[in-house]
């Protein structure tokens, strides 16, 4: 029963990433570029103003493995169907451990509950702490620092929505389901909240403090010696946008996960109580 429900687990997200990618390249993509040409632009602004206060700096190009055309589409269509399988399998995991431990829910409602819960998790709460920014922005030496803090916020999240479930069943016989399920939610966002608070921002980061004290890493305007700026900071509007459909795509994924696994769910479990009447039948 477990390897036919990872099974379903690995396709619906599969199926759930291509989606995800359509709507990835056709909005997010135009601002990946932009953000390239942006890095492009202002790292020749920079060794110009290095180069005239008499510090040259050494240009090392990279080769590119894959041409930018490549990554934009076979590249990341690849990469979203297969993360998407990746968290289907997670999915159908967490899915089965809840099964048969969790009262009166139906293997379908199970399904859109373990859905949203794995995407607040894994996305939505660590998001609202450190949201994502487009490819080339952001300080390179501080790269395992974001991923650090990034994967503790999921484990933090996932830590108190495992405490948030305990709390909802302990308080279920006394303030009845609907209520204890409120308290319990109530509890999650302000401990997630008091954590986050305490986590410190992008900005601040010893790298980021050296360049500038800021509340993030997006660039700002670059400026010569008197103060006049020479090259602007990266556009707000290009960043809200990738944030949103960064978002919006993680959504998609995760809406043709839990709505797919539980399309396919109530036949699923039908087949296992079927075979499982059979013998007992011929008994």
């Amino acid at each position: 029963m477990e390897k036919r429900i990872i099974a379903r687990g690995v396709l619906v997200g599969a199926i759930g990433g291509l989606p995800a990618f359509v709507f990835a390249r056709i909005l997010a993509e135009p601002i990946i570029d932009r953000a390239i040409a942006y890095e492009g632009g202002r790292d020749g602004a920079h060794t110009t103003l290095e180069q005239a206060a008499g510090h040259p700096m050494a240009g090392m190009e990279e080769g590119e493995l894959f041409t930018r055309s490549v990554q934009a589409t076979i590249g990341v269509g690849f990469g979203m169907i297969v993360f998407g399988a990746a968290m289907g399998a997670l999915f159908a995991v967490v899915y089965c451990l809840f099964v048969g431990r969790v009262g009166a829910l139906s293997p379908r409602n199970l399904a859109l509950c373990v859905a949203g819960g794995m995407f607040g998790v894994l996305y939505a709460v660590p998001f609202f702490k450190y949201p994502a920014n487009p490819p080339s922005i952001g300080n390179p030496d501080t790269i395992g620092q974001r991923t650090g803090l990034y994967l503790l916020m999921v484990v933090i999240a996932a830590t108190c929505a495992v405490g948030a479930v305990w709390l909802g069943r302990r308080l279920q016989a006394r303030l009845g389901n609907w209520t204890a399920t409120i308290a319990a939610g109530l509890a999650f966002v302000v401990v997630v909240t008091a954590i986050a608070s305490l986590l410190p921002s992008l900005g601040h980061l010893a790298a980021n403090r050296a360049l500038g004290d800021a509340a993030t890493e997006t660039p700002l305007p670059l400026t010569d010696s008197s103060g006049r700026i020479v090259y602007p900071g990266f556009p707000a509007d290009d960043l809200y946008y990738f944030r949103f459909y960064s978002l919006a795509a993680q959504v998609i994924l995760w809406s043709v996960i839990g709505v797919g696994f539980a399309t396919l769910a109530p036949r699923l479990f039908r087949r296992a109580d079927d075979s499982a009447a059979a013998p007992a039948a011929a008994v």
